[in-house]
């Protein structure tokens, strides 16, 4: 747990160019004292102790204003810049080398249930406000931009922006995208709805129609 903590540090050192010293970093930092008593709630977590486990995890949400569920597994190196307003859910899963910054949700749509929450790859960066919703997998290398919401699997390589989040930029190479002829998904349903109004219409006009030919003929019977 020790080199841990020396690996969290250095990694913040390494990727901040306002740290100055390990000290600093190790008890100004925000981010390295969510993950360092994440790491003390996760082993509570895995040892049956979740209610020792969630009091770690609320105080360190208390003091840092990152939440992070002791359920989750983080990998090596983790860095959060600043991380205000993160959250991390229970099924999380993050790799090694991975940077989140503030405001960032790892979460879920609230459909799922047993994995509910994203899986993170190495080296992944997810910027300011980005939301990855969903028990799919950020690929290796990806890169999130602020602001994203990412409600499906980003192949690895890739850099994706948007509501919701699309890949402009995989393997080194821009992805081209018709910024024009996008589809609208209201008219498309208000479409679908539309059509199954009209065939419901008309089935309904049909089922009238027999019914007043079988009075009609009811009517010449009984006369």
């Amino acid at each position: 747990m020790f080199k841990r903590l020396i690996e969290d540090v250095n990694a913040v050192r390494e990727r901040d160019p306002a740290a100055r010293s390990f000290l600093e970093v190790f008890l100004l930092y925000p981010g390295v004292k969510a993950i360092r008593m994440y790491r003390r709630a996760h082993f509570y977590y895995t040892h049956g102790l979740m209610f020792l486990a969630r009091y770690v995890s609320q105080r360190a949400a208390r003091k840092t204003g990152i939440e992070i569920h002791p359920g989750a597994k983080i990998g090596r190196r983790l860095v959060i810049d600043h991380g205000t307003g993160t959250v991390i859910g229970e099924t999380a899963e993050i790799g090694d080398d991975v940077l989140i910054y503030q405001g960032v949700t790892l979460g879920g749509t609230g459909k799922d249930t047993g994995k509910r929450h994203p899986t993170v790859g190495n080296n992944v960066m997810i910027s300011a406000g980005a939301k990855v919703l969903g028990p799919f997998k950020i690929g290796d290398n990806s890169r999130v931009a602020a602001g994203a919401v990412v409600l499906e699997e980003v192949p690895p390589n890739s850099t994706v922006v948007g509501v919701p989040a699309r890949v402009v930029r995989q393997d080194g190479k821009r992805v081209a995208l018709d910024q024009i002829h996008i589809p609208d998904p209201v008219k498309q349903k208000t479409e679908i709805l539309e059509a199954r109004i009209t065939a419901l219409e008309k089935e309904l006009a049909e089922l009238k129609e027999k019914e007043s030919g079988a009075k009609n003929s009811a009517k010449n019977s009984a006369k």
